[in-house]
């Protein structure tokens, strides 16, 4: 179905046929996207008990993550300005070494602490600064593949497509956890997770530099060809699809301007309830099963606990948005409503089974969600400013877990009512103020000639 919905040809203001996006084209997108949720959802699932064997508080290690996400909230719009002057792949490229680089020094980092050459203070340190890596350069890599998508995709079907590739992060979270328990190797032991998916970024890196043919800046300079700082193949197909691509250069794009901020106000919201209960996650699965003395242990519950969120992520993206057709408006309010539901539900749960499933409902609404309020970004502005539009998605993604995990921890550390009660709230403010805000599917996704 996903192949059907990409291959209609997209009919530009010119009344000229664009080419669809192949299928290889479209796997190599997806295994960039694929290749970095798995890695970083097998570090989440790693990292709960790293840092109880490193004797570090669970507020310190959401923590650790906040200087990433500030640096990701800085640094997408200038990758993703970049990714119109210098192109798509380019960036695509240099999100893809930001994550092996990140990934082999956080792993390197924690081995360090695990086997006593660094303190654990030192080595969460140490990880924080190699994870500030991945913020400033692997953002690179989200703007560009969805503003390739988007700008190669009609109107009516661009949150079928975004979710497609959304659902790469889906399959992703399925695929880290899963093998996350299976890298835990006698040498490296915790941190085998980190070094192997280093090694599996350097494969796809690999694939997309040989097999991604270059593409010619689209927006703006149109008249000006630049090179790709990774050249390969000939870019002389992208130059043919990209021939009736609109001649004006857009204004720069803010958050919040009239045309975005319904969608960015969503965004952020549902976003920082979506990372509270990303962090939250692992410790409560720990806690609730007893697992804080024993925790080489818990990888394989909270790693089963992902997946079942993943999985259901997965039927959300893959199933329920392309069967129901829905659409940006619709996505991103019954995926709240049941998001909220499921968080209400995880709140009491007190053994793996009813964990894993209070987590699933929460994803499976998240997984309506979040493709849900970025095809709207992506819809409300022209196919000329999608590269920006890509920037804004990512840095409203950033902006929530640079401190939203580390808040929702601390509160669930006070007191589980805390927690849980503000995520639930957050959803209720997005879905009442989505109701009255938000345009409506029918107006959004009719074409502009």
């Amino acid at each position: 179905m996903a192949d059907a919905d990409l291959s209609d040809a997209v009919t530009s203001p010119a009344g000229k046929a664009r080419k669809p996006i192949s299928r290889e084209r479209m796997a190599l997108l997806f295994a960039v996207m694929l290749t970095t949720a798995a890695g970083n959802t097998a570090m989440q699932s790693v990292m709960p008990s790293i840092g109880t064997a490193l004797e570090i508080d669970d507020v310190w290690i959401s923590l650790a993550y906040s200087w990433s996400a500030l640096l990701w909230v800085v640094c997408a719009p200038f990758w993703a300005d970049r990714s119109d002057r210098r192109g798509r792949k380019a960036m695509m490229a240099l999100g893809m070494i930001g994550f092996i680089v990140s990934m082999a020094l956080c792993g390197l980092a924690l081995w360090f602490g695990l086997i006593g050459l660094l303190s654990g203070t030192a080595a969460l340190m140490a990880f924080a600064a190699a994870r500030s890596l991945y913020g400033g350069f692997g953002s690179a890599a989200p703007p560009a593949v969805q503003a390739y998508v988007a700008s190669r995709t009609p109107r009516a079907e661009r949150t079928q497509a975004l979710s497609l590739i959304a659902s790469s992060f889906g399959l992703g979270t399925v695929i880290g956890p899963a093998l996350a328990p299976l890298m835990v190797l006698p040498f490296v032991g915790l941190t085998g997770p980190f070094i192997i998916f280093a090694l599996i970024g350097v494969i796809t890196l690999m694939a997309l530099r040989l097999r991604l043919p270059n593409d010619e800046p689209q927006f703006p300079a149109r008249g000006s060809a630049y090179d790709a700082p990774y050249a390969g193949a000939s870019h002389s197909a992208d130059l043919e699809e990209d021939e009736d691509e609109e001649e004006v250069e857009p204004h720069k794009l803010r958050w919040f301007e009239p045309r975005l901020r319904p969608w960015v106000t969503v965004g952020l919201l549902g976003g920082h309830a979506q990372a509270m209960v990303l962090g939250i996650a692992g410790f409560l699965v720990l806690d609730r099963l007893g697992l804080r003395d024993t925790p080489a242990e818990g990888t394989g519950p909270v790693g089963l606990v992902l997946m079942a969120g993943a999985i259901a992520t997965l039927l959300a993206q893959w199933g329920l948005i392309p069967r129901l057709n829905l659409g940006p408006r619709g996505a991103t309010l019954s995926g709240i409503a049941v998001a909220g539901f499921g968080v209400a539900m995880l709140g009491v749960a007190d053994d793996i089974h009813s964990i894993a499933l209070s987590f699933a409902i929460a994803s499976l609404g998240f997984g309506l969600f979040r493709p849900g309020s970025t095809s709207g970004t992506s819809l409300a502005v022209t196919r000329a400013e999608q590269g920006q539009a890509g920037g804004v998605t990512a840095s409203v993604a950033g902006a929530s877990y640079i401190y939203a995990p580390a808040l929702g921890v601390w509160l669930y550390g006070h007191s589980d009512w805390l927690g849980f009660g503000l995520i639930v709230a957050l959803c209720a403010i997005v879905f009442i103020y989505g109701w009255f805000s938000l345009q409506r599917d029918s107006k959004l996704t009719r074409e502009r000639i």
